[in-house]
């Protein structure tokens, strides 16, 4: 593991590290943001943020000014890449498929599914790694994202509710079965079975997996220009069903990017400080 990158924030540091992944079969970088107490080494909660469609590592620690509030709350930041890279990594014929669009889920069609192992890569290597390397309460894990790393955030916390101990999204694809982002990524990447899809669609996961988190939050803007591919209220209405307890926030006004990001991501990190220290 390399560290390329290490600039003081808030009395932190955040930080950005390459390393060989396994899972992945090429080169890859995550971003870290470290708290003062962290440097000092003491043990803290942490946070996996996982990106959107066309980002990076980079992205979530330059646009979301989250580090001030996980500086306070003493929560260490994760942030991997969206997708494997590399000139052997297979890539898309559009922004919304290939290199920066990962989709979190392990691919097994060609050609994606010789690189496109991110939902290994995030629950198991990066997961191992980040454990072993820095002074992370191993019990106090959270996981949010943004878009399609809302998707991934919400899949990948009702599949592995061990590891996760807190979830929340910014305008997550709640239903990637049912729109064309998810049907295209799914499609390429998994095959043509919808049953197989379902493994790694959120709305249906929490009618499969039931109640497991005291509760959840997401945040939607109401003039976000995709709205139509986000399926909020399908999410709703399937922890409706098993008694999964959703504070779902709709706020007019805002849009898709980070913008909205920045407004609202200070209560998530709060959110996450008091789930992840609950009993």
């Amino acid at each position: 593991m390399e560290l390329i990158q290490n600039n003081r924030c808030f009395e932190g540091e955040q930080r950005i590290y390459r390393f060989h992944s396994n899972a992945l079969q090429t080169e890859t970088q995550f971003g870290i943001f470290l708290p003062e107490q962290a440097l000092a080494g003491q043990a803290c909660p942490a946070v996996f943020y996982l990106a959107g469609l066309t980002c990076n590592e980079e992205t979530f620690a330059i646009k979301a000014h989250a580090q001030h509030m996980a500086a306070q709350l003493g929560l260490i930041l994760i942030s991997p890449d969206t997708s494997p890279r590399g000139e052997a990594v297979a890539k898309g014929d559009h922004w919304d498929i290939g290199q920066g669009a990962g989709f979190y889920i392990n691919a097994t069609q060609a050609p994606w599914a010789a690189h496109y192992q991110m939902e290994t890569f995030v629950t198991d290597e990066l997961y191992q790694l980040v454990l072993q390397q820095f002074p992370i309460q191993a019990q106090h894990v959270g996981i949010m994202g943004h878009s399609m790393g809302g998707h991934g955030a919400l899949t990948l916390a009702f599949k592995y509710p061990e590891k996760f101990k807190s979830v929340s999204a910014f305008a997550p694809i709640c239903a990637p079965s049912q729109c064309p982002w998810g049907e295209k990524a799914f499609s390429n990447y998994l095959g043509t079975d919808q049953q197989v899809w379902l493994q790694h669609d959120a709305t249906a996961l929490v009618q499969v997996k039931g109640a497991l988190f005291s509760e959840i939050l997401i945040d939607q803007g109401l003039k976000d220009q995709f709205y139509s591919q986000l399926n909020p209220a399908l999410f709703q209405q399937a922890c409706d069903a098993v008694g999964q307890k959703l504070s779902l926030r709709e706020h007019a006004g805002y849009d898709h990017g980070y913008y909205f990001i920045q407004s609202f991501i200070d209560q998530h990190l709060q959110f996450h400080a008091v789930q992840l220290q609950a009993d």
